[in-house]
């Protein structure tokens, strides 16, 4: 039972850090990044590059040139002291066109916190 509440509670946790993450994409909330980001983050870009947590903060920094950013379709699988989540993106470009998405993060437990430690970012 004990188990149940605890994969819950992780559950809702994962999922507020997971919206969390979006709105800082949207907002360049850096700081917020900064706190959900592990130390040694990576994330693969759409071009097939893989930066690193501090390349992610400085893009985060720069001007925002989507908007409307929404995740759908959130699947978030619990694996004990890490999580896989998958979902769906929809956004406005720059010039007004709509846009669309998908990425999977990985998140650990370290230390009794949820990191976010690895992300894909594909773009249709």
């Amino acid at each position: 039972m004990h188990a149940k509440t605890v994969s819950s509670s992780d559950l809702d946790t994962l999922l507020q850090l997971n919206q969390d993450y979006i709105h800082s994409t949207q907002t360049s909330d850096v700081r917020r990044f900064a706190e959900i980001l592990a130390d040694d983050f990576l994330c693969s870009l759409p071009d097939g590059t893989l930066i690193d947590r501090q390349r992610v903060l400085e893009q985060t920094a720069l001007p925002v040139k989507i908007s409307d950013l929404k995740a759908h379709d959130v699947n978030v699988r619990l694996m004990g002291d890490f999580a896989i989540i998958h979902a769906r993106t929809t956004y406005i470009l720059a010039d007004g066109r709509p846009a669309s998405g998908r990425y999977t993060d990985v998140w650990a437990r370290r230390d009794g916190r949820w990191l976010a430690v690895s992300a894909h970012v594909t773009r249709n």
